[in-house]
């Protein structure tokens, strides 16, 4: 099977999930597809950015897409926001997980600042992508900037420089804010543009001066141990040649530093420190994803402790054998010949795959599991089928990275943050 053809099949299949497990009344999107999931904003945000995909390769008309789009931007802006049992945000962020049928808050989860960018992130894509003058998409394009401009980010850092990890109405700010390099460029890009309560530009600063550069198998990068924190913030933002303060200081840029984290991950799996046998060149991808279960067990002599779903990482761990092969494929942009080949190897072993063209959220060949093979995670995961398609499109064709280029939100908190030079 030629490379294009391959991606078509991924892409695809990966496509079925939002088809799948979407609710057409309100837009939300379950976080699984395990029975009696809850909707996860950020997988919600991963179906607006979907969609634009979804046009442009045939699967969704553009009308059948605006019209989703409208449902669920219409959901959010006239659900609840507050601190009581009906609510679906607070002060313009949202609720990390809710009920699929009523939009409520469930689990007694916290408003998310991280997943809120993640669910903007898609609605800002919905605003940049759907340009027509018919009422359906004029109407996407003003309740984006609506939405967008009741976020209240300086709430988000609780009186401090930093913004929060998340609140609860029961007992108030999580203890942790968003420090040291992850995920949440997008998140302070975002709150940096607000037009209308912006973080100020300390905020960026003080997280970039919470970063940890390190020398890894002589290779020179910021250090992050999840392969998913080199590929969130990219699946909008294209980060090719442009630089912050701190990427200036060092020559590199993240886009760089990413394609770094590739080569870090897989002379990691050559050298299998814990001597699992199962990693290799081509079997990689350490990242956030279902486990086997938390327990300890004997295999092949030896104790080994297994995790639940967790942020596995290269190389100080945590590391059980489980590889996240949504992890590889999502790295297409930053190295496609190794991302290509890994698919295909894990292809080769799980032939299975390409039954639905849907890869699972994790795999084990240590642990027990249905057959001699090992373990392999049941169901599908919105975020891994989300960055998989939206990674894949911006390697085919960089439809996302073009359409937040001319997004002023992206472009303006870049700026704001200090970034200079490439396309910007």
């Amino acid at each position: 099977m030629l490379d294009d053809e391959l991606l078509d099949h991924l892409q695809r299949g990966a496509f079925g999930y939002f088809a799948d497990e979407a609710n057409p009344a309100n837009g939300l999107v379950a976080d699984t597809s395990r029975k009696d999931s809850p909707a996860s904003i950020a997988v919600v945000g991963l179906a607006l950015s979907v969609y634009p995909v979804a046009v442009e390769r045939g699967w969704l008309t553009r009308e059948d897409a605006a019209a989703r789009t409208l449902v669920t931007l219409r959901f959010f802006e006239t659900s609840a926001q507050g601190s009581g049992a009906d609510a679906t945000g607070y002060n313009g962020f949202y609720y990390h997980f809710l009920d699929r049928e009523s939009g409520k808050r469930v689990w007694r989860c916290e408003v998310s600042p991280i997943d809120t960018a993640l669910l903007f992130a898609g609605i800002l894509t919905a605003g940049a992508y759907f340009t027509d003058a018919t009422s359906t998409e004029a109407e996407i394009r003003a309740l984006a900037r609506e939405l967008y401009g009741r976020i209240d980010w300086n709430w988000a850092r609780n009186g401090k420089v930093a913004v929060a990890h998340g609140w609860k109405p029961e007992n108030g700010f999580l203890h942790y804010a968003w420090e040291g390099y992850n995920e949440a460029t997008l998140l302070y890009v975002l709150g940096l543009a607000s037009p209308t309560h912006p973080l100020p530009a300390a905020s960026y600063a003080a997280w970039t001066a919470t970063y940890q550069w390190e020398r890894i198998y002589g290779c020179d990068l910021l250090y992050a141990g999840p392969l998913f924190i080199h590929q969130f913030s990219h699946a909008w933002i294209d980060f090719r040649k442009i630089r912050d303060p701190f990427m200036r200081e060092k020559g590199s840029d993240y886009f760089e530093n990413s394609c770094r984290a590739v080569d870090v991950q897989r002379e990691y799996a050559r050298r299998d420190p814990n001597e699992y046998g199962t990693y290799g060149p081509d079997s990689w991808g350490l990242s956030a994803g279902d486990g086997p279960g938390l327990r300890t067990m004997r295999v092949h002599g030896r104790e080994r402790r297994f995790f639940e779903y967790t942020a596995r990482g290269v190389p100080y761990g945590p590391d059980d054998g489980t590889i996240a092969p949504v992890a590889a494929l999502a790295s297409l942009p930053f190295a496609p010949a190794l991302a290509l080949s890994a698919v295909r190897h894990f292809l080769e072993l799980y032939p299975e795959w390409a039954d639905t063209w849907r890869l699972p959220s994790g795999f084990n060949r240590n642990a027990p599991g249905a057959d001699s093979r090992g373990w392999i995670s049941e169901g599908s995961y919105g975020l891994d089928q989300g960055i998989a398609i939206l990674m894949i499109e911006n390697y085919r064709s960089g439809l996302i990275w073009k359409l937040m280029r001319n997004s002023p939100p992206i472009r303006t908190g870049l700026k704001r943050a200090g970034f200079e030079g490439g396309w910007l």
